[in-house]
């Protein structure tokens, strides 16, 4: 595990809590019960069956070192996880656990339950910074200050522009992960090629299943064809584009040589170790740091996403910590996000002045500017 002090600074802690051994573990059980519900529903197994495995493995407490161990020699978690679950069981019960499941639809399956359930934290976080910059657009829709291309000064905007500008890219990127949560992250269920082999009727289970977790069915089984976590990933950095656009403009124009914006001030907030003077960008720091990793996991999982034959081989394995640690951060990055925007201090009479020297006090385009940000607010209420 990596240390803490350099690495989760960066992240939510509760996404850090949602996302541990226990719920991943908690996660494969009930995609194995509920397998077991579905396919004794179809009359594959006994009636009973799913409830007698509940029974058993209701407080069986699983050997987490022997999952890690037999991770190392089976290549992932849900090898030793049914080793161990069966070693649990009354014989009888044992060949009925996992049936006509293989360890792919296993650990897929986990990870989109735990995502799809830690989408809505995602969304409302990026709601709560859209909020926030409602609140500026309205508040600053008059607040001239200057425009800047290529890093030099230009023509005049406002700042409530700006935060428009800001607003629109984070509500495009979170209108694309909340269309993934509206429709659903899919089960996986195919069983060790993808063709359900010895079930009549593998695909009606799967919707079954799909229903039983809250899951959407998938048309096919999706073991090589990774489009819903090309898709997921994609769109968690779509939004951490749209939080480090937001906080390298902030700490752009909160530098000591143009001071038109502060974060939000705060006790030990900023502080240096050296210089007592300084009132540094943390949050901006810390948004941009965990943009950038969810940017460099966003690369390995894509290219991942060609994966060979039926099952990958190492493309798929390559997955799992970018797609969890990517939420960790973006949710992480969100939250900072949202606490700068809602304490955001905008240092309107600098802008002023910076104008007023520049001779150009009067010469925005209040009438485009005013056009800008009402469409924006239109949109962002629609």
């Amino acid at each position: 595990m990596a240390c803490a002090f350099l690495h989760h600074p960066f992240m939510s802690r509760a996404a850090l809590a949602h996302f541990d051994n226990a719920a991943l573990i908690d996660a494969m059980k009930h995609f194995e019960l509920a397998l077991a519900d579905s396919e004794e529903q179809h009359g594959v197994l006994p009636a009973g069956t799913g409830e007698a495995l509940r029974q058993h493995l209701a407080d069986h407490v699983f050997d987490l070192e022997d999952l890690e161990n037999g991770t190392a020699l089976g290549g992932n978690v849900a090898i030793p996880f049914v080793r161990q679950a069966k070693a649990a069981l009354p014989k009888p019960l044992r060949a009925h656990f996992h049936f006509g499941a293989t360890s792919q639809d296993v650990l897929d399956s986990a990870l989109m339950l735990l995502s799809q359930r830690r989408l809505p934290t995602l969304l409302t976080l990026a709601q709560r910074s859209l909020s926030a910059l409602a609140d500026l657009m309205d508040r600053h829709r008059n607040t001239a200050m200057i425009g800047r291309t290529l890093m030099q000064q230009a023509l005049p905007i406002t700042f409530g522009v700006r935060a428009a500008q800001w607003a629109l890219q984070l509500d495009e990127a979170r209108t694309r992960l909340a269309e993934i949560a509206e429709t659903g992250l899919p089960v996986q269920f195919g069983g060790p090629v993808g063709i359900h082999n010895g079930l009549d009727d593998g695909l009606a289970i799967m919707a079954t299943l799909a229903a039983s977790l809250g899951l959407r069915a998938p048309l096919l089984p999706w073991h090589t064809n990774r489009q819903p976590i090309h898709a997921l990933i994609t769109a968690l950095d779509a939004l951490a584009t749209a939080a480090d656009k937001i906080a390298l403009d902030v700490a752009l124009l909160a530098q000591s040589e143009i001071g038109e914006l502060s974060e939000p001030a705060g006790e030990g907030v900023g502080g240096s170790s050296s210089m007592a003077h300084k009132r540094n960008p943390v949050r901006c720091a810390l948004i941009r740091t965990a943009t950038r990793h969810v940017h460099g996991h966003t690369a390995t999982v894509i290219n991942a996403a060609s994966q060979p034959l039926e099952r990958g081989l190492g493309e798929w394995h390559s997955e799992w910590a970018p797609l969890i640690e990517s939420q960790q951060l973006l949710e992480g990055a969100l939250l900072q996000l949202a606490v700068l925007l809602e304490g955001l201090e905008v240092h309107d009479d600098v802008m002023a002045s910076r104008l007023a020297a520049l001779n150009m006090a009067a010469r925005h385009d209040t009438d485009s500017s005013h056009c800008q940000i009402d469409r924006v607010l239109a949109h962002l209420v629609r």
